[in-house]
């Protein structure tokens, strides 16, 4: 929904959820999708002074 055009905020919030109540609802998500905390986390390199080589 394109609210650019409302300046008052109250305004825009109420368009927003009228506008968000008459969407139709979201899908579940499947099970096989991982959810944040069971997602694979990616390795970081090692912060702090580089090593020496």
């Amino acid at each position: 929904m394109n609210t650019k055009t409302v300046t008052d905020t109250e305004e825009r919030k109420k368009l927003k959820r009228a506008a968000r109540k008459k969407a139709p609802a979201k899908k579940k998500r499947a099970d096989d999708v991982a959810r944040g905390s069971a997602k694979k986390k990616v390795r970081h390199m090692s912060k702090g002074q580089t090593k020496k080589r």
